[in-house]
């Protein structure tokens, strides 16, 4: 597993508390694909409810907190496919 997927599902299961309400996929492009549900944060590419498409930069700036979700959505660096409800939950979540 890459360096990228293993920070990446560091700061996203303590930013989600360890789990989430519904079944989210993150895929980071080149770099594989996080799976955050009830039990916790893990690398997969299991069946989601919403799935966040974006670039391992923008991902870094979203877990960081340097990049607004909704404004990484708007400038099309962000793509959502799914339930938009959820991926508001995780904009709020990341923020």
């Amino acid at each position: 597993m890459s360096k990228v997927l293993d920070a990446a599902m560091k700061t996203l299961g303590e930013k989600l508390g360890g789990g989430f309400g519904g079944v989210a996929k993150f895929v980071i492009e080149g770099e594989g694909a996080i799976i955050a549900d009830a039990a916790g944060v893990r690398a997969g590419d299991d069946e989601a409810e919403v799935t966040l498409t974006a670039s391992a930069e923008t991902f870094e700036g979203l877990l960081s907190g340097d990049m607004n979700p909704t404004m990484a959505f708007m400038q099309g660096k962000l793509k959502v496919d799914g339930s938009m409800g959820l991926a508001m939950q995780l904009a709020s979540a990341l923020g």
